[in-house]
């Protein structure tokens, strides 16, 4: 199974759980509304990649019963988890991040701080769900 990383566009109830990222020259979209997750582990499959970064990044612990779609794109896996609105209380942000917040999935779609690919993933998501 050949990939590099795992995103997961988290629901906390209807909202969204987003990153703002860094406002660092040397990484991709900085300043941008971003998504828990990153690169592989020596050994990890894209799930476990996925939970991992998640509690790194965002201090939740989901399952595997969290995921409730996926789909690779090119060497990236995306997931998405969905976990109850009062979760909300245990989100600590990790070492990565200015910041985090919650949005509708629609705003996220329209904001120009939402990193493009994950935009046309999450559409694949929500057109898929209906």
């Amino acid at each position: 199974m050949d990939f590099t990383g795992a995103k997961t566009a988290l629901f906390l109830g209807d909202e969204l759980l987003v990153i703002l990222r860094d406002q660092k020259d040397d990484i991709p979209f900085p300043g941008h509304f971003d998504f828990p997750g990153g690169g592989r582990e020596e050994g990890e499959s894209p799930i476990e990649c996925a939970l991992r970064e998640t509690v790194e990044e965002v201090g939740l612990n989901l399952s595997e019963t969290d995921i409730v779609w996926s789909r690779q794109y090119d060497q990236n896996w995306f997931f998405v988890a969905r976990r109850p609105a009062q979760d909300v209380h245990l989100v600590q942000l990790g070492d990565e991040g200015q910041g985090w917040c919650l949005m509708h999935p629609q705003d996220y779609l329209a904001d120009p701080l939402a990193i493009p690919y994950f935009v046309v993933r999450l559409k694949d998501y929500l057109t898929e769900l209906g």
